[in-house]
């Protein structure tokens, strides 16, 4: 899958990689930051908010006015205007200058412009990462990538949703995990992630992102959940038993564990002793294949070896009773056909003897 690996490693080391994040850039192109001012200095750029008026602060609680009475064009229009001239007076960089780019982006989103949207909250998160608006703005990204995780196409250039969002939702999510390590968000986008790939039977994937999430948030109260979709997940996985049965093992490995950990959980939803006996009926069918197999092959001793498994290492499975009557008699260890050679010569002296019988002269008058 595309970024199996890459959501195990960003989420296990808890920051992205410079070379990873530099190289997804091309995903969401922001606009240049403004020029700084001649002669500033580091320790000038937090004084610009004191030359802020009442003016701007109007100029952005009527923005909010106007997203309230759902008129998102005026306000995106008001705040284009306000940031415009904040550029041009040097107060890009002020507190106030990360709440307009947030409700643009939010005045966006509400005219179904979430990809334009994510360009401001992108500004906000890499020019304001100390600002309030730096959590608020991780958490409308993920407003966006579940609209694409839930089928919204992707906007082209000449505005046609035409490609498949999941590609940038996926970075979404990765980059919050990253951005805000261990963190609810954090918590809330893997799980959205793992959720997805379930919905849309990606089992492999939904099991990675689950065993990642109970591994990144040990003490989440979401990690019986997790838990719990990781082993479904699991078993979900199992093709049937000509198929291979690795996948039971982990999911038997992590029933136990989440009986272990919760136990009042695991009686309420069923992962008990009971989820455990079908896990290992499936494993132990997967084994009587397996010699069935053998002696079509005319394979006697292999079939053998695993019967003998199968009988030690689930012998209280339906298939071992099945394996000892198996092991008790000494035709099903013969392939269907097939006859064994001492019956076949006694079978054909007897013949020989009644053809000589039928075929030897009889006595005339003529004989001595």
């Amino acid at each position: 899958m595309r970024h199996g690996l890459l959501v195990a490693f960003a989420l296990l080391a808890g920051a992205a990689s410079p070379v990873w994040v530099h190289a997804q850039v091309a995903v969401i192109e922001l606009p240049p930051a403004p020029p700084a001012a001649s002669g500033a200095t580091a320790q000038a750029k937090p004084e610009a908010a004191p030359a802020l008026t009442t003016e701007d602060e109007k100029t952005l609680l009527r923005a909010r006015e106007l997203l309230a009475a759902e008129k998102p064009a005026q306000a995106e229009s008001l705040l284009t205007t306000w940031l415009d001239n904040a550029v041009a007076t040097g107060q890009g960089t002020s507190n106030l200058a990360a709440e307009a780019l947030y409700l643009r982006g939010n005045a966006k989103l509400a005219q179904d412009r979430e990809y334009d949207a994510l360009v401001d909250y992108e500004q906000v998160v890499n020019g304001f990462p100390g600002s309030e608006f730096f959590a608020r703005s991780l958490e409308r990204e993920l407003q966006v990538a579940k609209l694409y995780f839930g089928g919204r196409r992707r906007p082209t250039v000449l505005g046609l949703r035409i490609d498949s969002g999941v590609p940038l939702a996926e970075e979404i999510v990765l980059r919050i995990v990253e951005r805000l390590p261990g963190s609810r968000l954090a918590e809330r986008a893997l799980l959205e992630l793992g959720d997805f790939y379930a919905r849309t039977r990606d089992l492999r994937m939904a099991s990675e992102v689950y065993d990642v999430h109970t591994r990144v948030f040990p003490r989440s109260p979401q990690r019986p959940l997790a838990m719990q979709r990781l082993v479904y997940s699991s078993i979900a996985q199992f093709k049937g038993p000509n198929y291979d049965t690795s996948v039971l093992s982990d999911a038997k490995v992590q029933v136990e564990r989440f009986a272990t950990e919760f136990p009042a959980v695991a009686q309420q939803t069923g992962m008990t002793d009971s989820l455990v006996a079908r896990v290992d009926e499936s494993q132990a069918q997967a084994m009587l294949e397996r010699a069935r197999w053998y002696i079509t092959r005319d394979d006697a001793p292999a079939a053998k070896v695993f019967l003998q498994r199968l009988v030690q290492r689930h012998p209280q499975s339906a298939a071992a009773q099945e394996a000892l009557t198996m092991l008790e008699r000494s035709e099903p260890l013969q392939p269907q056909g097939s006859a064994k050679p001492e019956a076949s010569q006694a079978a054909g002296q007897e013949s020989g003897q009644k053809t000589g019988q039928e075929t030897a002269p009889k006595p005339g008058r003529g004989t001595p």
